[in-house]
């Protein structure tokens, strides 16, 4: 990107946060380095890939350095002004408008294909209810040992560990950049594996399940 696409994006996120800070969250695109450690566990291996809240595409451009074809790109964005400039930019990429907790009501595709989902979605500012109905429509995609990636400006992980919980899932922070404004986390959310009842000497039991950082 030019220096004035990259002025431009600041100018456009710092209106459309003007104009509605909740659901932005953010005075500024994604920094490149944020970007980088979003992406760093995708590659053109992954499959289709599923992005959140795209804004101006700075994790788009991310997931496509690391080899993801822009075909397997499906990028779900709820502010009209962003949707019009992912058109143009990523012309060949499947681009939907529309809120992300509307997800388990459609059919993207056909059972769970989906490698990776990347959100640059404000989770923090979202009641506990549609970051539930985010994350349980995002996981209908996701194939096993597939992840969902989200970044928090936070302490910790953005999703509260009782949905976490309830949802079967469990959060790792994979990385942290201080070159981001504000400095970032980032977080891989994953389902936890199943319970596994070993049997041991004597007839006794022990139960094994995935554990959770979500701290």
């Amino acid at each position: 990107m030019t220096n004035a696409t990259t002025c431009s994006d600041a100018f456009q996120f710092f209106r459309l946060w003007i104009a509605n800070p909740l659901r932005v969250a953010a005075v500024a695109p994604s920094g490149e380095a944020l970007a980088r450690l979003m992406t760093e566990e995708v590659s053109s291996e992954t499959g289709p890939v599923i992005e959140l809240g795209p804004g101006t595409g700075a994790f788009t451009r991310a997931l496509l350095s690391r080899g993801v074809d822009e075909a397997d790109l499906t990028l779900i964005e709820y502010g009209s002004d962003f949707t019009r400039m992912l058109q143009l930019r990523f012309p060949r990429a499947r681009i939907l408008w529309m809120d992300a907790a509307q997800l388990a009501r459609f059919d993207l595709y056909a059972g769970a294909h989906v490698g990776a989902v990347v959100s640059g979605l404000p989770l923090l500012s979202m009641s506990p209810r549609k970051v539930a109905a985010i994350l349980q429509g995002a996981f209908s995609y996701v194939r096993p040992g597939g992840a969902f990636y989200q970044f928090t400006y936070g302490p910790r992980c953005p999703v509260p560990r009782p949905i976490l919980d309830r949802l079967g899932l469990k959060a790792t922070r994979i990385g942290r950049t201080v070159r981001n404004l504000p400095p970032a986390a980032v977080y891989r959310i994953t389902r936890r594996q199943p319970i596994v009842i070993a049997r041991g000497g004597f007839g006794q039991t022990r139960g094994l399940v995935g554990g959770s950082d979500a701290g």
